[in-house]
């Protein structure tokens, strides 16, 4: 009887790593194992745990980033074919409050992963996602940034990314394994965490139609520079970065193609809110960060050639499908929200 090739998903109840795990359960006959924490929120995986409690096409293994015994445990027992690295502390703000929580998850915590793979899944393929953050502070005329743009991160977390980054391509060169790396920018849509700007102003607005807050959206900075892509077309991305000729070593950035301030994005939430002409903005000190990566163009050209790829979800359905999503959760959990 044939073997069902295995992927395993660092990350499975983020946002990208729950629709990546949805991604491959539709459209792959792969297993699929997940690493959560035993503190994880299942919210973002809730509609999976049939599956899983019945043990069918997935499952989840505990394990932390910053435990070495217990990543050698997890990935011996799945010894996957495919390895998607999405787990992180991934907020830019937080890092500035917890710098060294940042690094020790996402630098010492890839080099765990890494080597636990080069123990128990030598020959497995194997994403390390890295960030767009990494450019940093980029000047106009290095845009749209290419892969080869000078690193000039401008946070913690974007310093733990460029670590990040040069282990996978450590890793690839010095153990000849199939490791490739992803800068990915800005890219949303439902399950967005709420530390992120725009899913921020969208469960603000759903807080405000509810009823639940004042019709004041609080904002830091309106003026950063981003393109916006859908995660669902981010982790259609990832798929074809380890089945469509993988290279080992190579790194790529991926992106939307629909570019426009954060104000022009907030905008944009508010003309598709029930309570538009109510709304206000208001600016929160504590929302600014003290340094921030504010032209964030990429060129995505490389990755396009080399997988055929390319962004499909348009914008509009991104923003709509992330304000539908902070609509339902407030209708369902009412006000046990934080008004961050």
């Amino acid at each position: 009887m044939k073997k069902n090739k295995i992927a395993f998903i660092t990350g499975i109840t983020g946002m990208v790593g729950s629709h990546l795990a949805d991604y491959l359960v539709q459209n792959t006959d792969w297993d699929v194992y997940g690493l959560i924490r035993w503190r994880s929120s299942l919210d973002n995986i809730s509609h999976l745990l049939k599956d899983i409690n019945e043990n069918k096409k997935i499952k989840l293994v505990y394990g932390d980033l910053r435990d070495s015994t217990s990543i050698d445990k997890a990935i011996e027992k799945a010894r996957p074919d495919y390895f998607f690295h999405l787990a992180a502390q991934s907020f830019p703000k937080t890092s500035f409050d917890s710098p060294l929580d940042t690094m020790d998850t996402n630098i010492q915590g890839t080099n765990r992963v890494l080597e636990s793979l080069r123990k128990y899944a030598p020959k497995a393929y194997i994403h390390v996602c890295s960030s767009s953050e990494v450019f940093g502070r980029v000047t106009k005329n290095k845009l749209p940034i290419d892969e080869e743009c000078t690193f000039h991160p401008a946070s913690p977390y974007a310093i733990s990314k460029v670590g990040t980054d040069l282990i996978g391509r450590f890793y690839a060169e010095a153990y000849k394994m199939n490791v490739m790396i992803t800068r990915m920018f800005t890219h949303t849509g439902p399950r967005r965490g709420d530390v992120f700007a725009e899913s921020s102003f969208a469960k603000q607005i759903a807080l405000a139609e509810a009823g639940y807050t004042k019709p004041v959206i609080k904002v830091g900075n309106l003026k950063s520079l981003r393109t916006v892509a859908d995660v669902r077309d981010a982790v259609r991305a990832y798929f074809m970065l380890l089945t469509i000729n993988p290279i080992a070593g190579e790194y790529y950035n991926i992106g939307g193609s629909h570019s426009l301030e954060i104000g022009e994005l907030l905008n944009y939430l508010i003309s598709i809110s029930s309570i538009k002409s109510d709304l206000k903005i208001q600016v929160d000190e504590t929302r600014l960060r003290p340094i921030d990566a504010d032209l964030q163009i990429p060129n995505t050209k490389k990755f396009q050639d080399h997988t055929g790829w390319k962004p499909e979800i348009p914008f509009e359905k991104s923003m709509l499908d992330l304000l539908n999503y902070w609509r339902k959760k407030v209708k369902t959990e009412g006000n046990n929200f934080l008004d961050r």
